[in-house]
């Protein structure tokens, strides 16, 4: 079957200039309801996947999301956002990106096309056998990420993908390929929109799914996330107050104490048994 890249097809609409703001924003939000229910079809591919990482990190692995240009930034945003909501350590979920942190704000021309460099930035973290990488690539041909999976699957080490493209070079050196199909974009080739939106939900499912899985959020409540600004320090009150039915002033006292609403809810039962 010829690979064909829909996500370069052009837009199902056209002379885009011509039209008012009003149908603009409508038309990219027509567009934007088909995500999730792309990504929808590719729940059980994800599920898998999700499993699999789950058991890793149950042996101490941890989860490493490679990408070039959008798709290298939408994983570091997901990863960067693990530890503040979740409380775990900053090196259990890993975002790399071709070209260095300077290609998180500016592109580094041609940083995508080198096959070798995406294995050389993961062994800087000492990737094991116990950790899994899923690759970040709309187009689903980046030779930068394409190149870190083949050497993963060498090393055996898990692998998965996230693209927007059907039977792409990516999907075929992934062991859990997960190919959320948006078609073309409002903008003819501008995979940032559709494609990064649908790239986005997934990393969302993933992560989170995960964190809850390893036991990171009690109820529906984010028991373990960093107390970093008054505003998460008022919201971890609330939950203390709304698990322990206590006031205000009791529950600002014990998140005061231990600094945890995970440890302030533990020991407050503790005491109260």
């Amino acid at each position: 079957m010829e690979f064909i890249k829909t996500t370069e097809q052009d837009s199902k609409y056209n002379h885009l200039e011509k039209m008012s703001v009003s149908e603009l924003l409508s038309n990219i939000n027509n567009e934007d309801k088909t995500v999730p229910l792309a990504v929808q079809k590719m729940i059980p591919e994800i599920e898998k996947l999700v499993t699999n990482v789950v058991t890793r990190m149950n042996n101490g692995g941890r989860l490493f999301y490679i990408g070039a240009g959008t798709s290298g930034r939408l994983g570091i945003v997901d990863a960067s956002e693990c530890p503040p909501t979740f409380g775990v350590s900053h090196e259990l979920v890993v975002g790399l990106i071709a070209g260095g942190d300077i290609a998180i704000r500016k592109a580094v021309e041609f940083a995508e096309d080198d096959t070798a460099q995406g294995w050389k930035d993961l062994q800087k973290h000492n990737i094991s056998k116990n950790d899994t990488v899923i690759g970040i690539a709309a187009s689903g041909t980046t030779p930068y990420v394409i190149g870190a999976l083949k050497k993963c699957n060498e090393e055996d080490i898990l692998t998965g993908c996230i693209t927007c493209n059907q039977d792409s070079p990516l999907s075929k050196v992934s062991k859990h390929p997960i190919e959320v199909i948006v078609g073309p974009e409002f903008v003819t080739g501008s995979s940032r929109m559709k494609a990064g939106t649908a790239q986005k939900l997934v990393l969302n499912m993933i992560s989170t799914t995960i964190m809850i899985q390893l036991g990171k959020v009690k109820g529906n409540k984010m028991v373990d996330m960093q107390l970093s600004n008054h505003k998460l320090v008022e919201r971890g009150t609330k939950m203390i107050m709304t698990e322990l039915q206590i006031s205000q002033k009791v529950a600002s006292e014990l998140l005061e104490k231990y600094k945890s609403v995970r440890i302030a809810i533990s020991n407050y039962d503790k005491k109260n048994r």
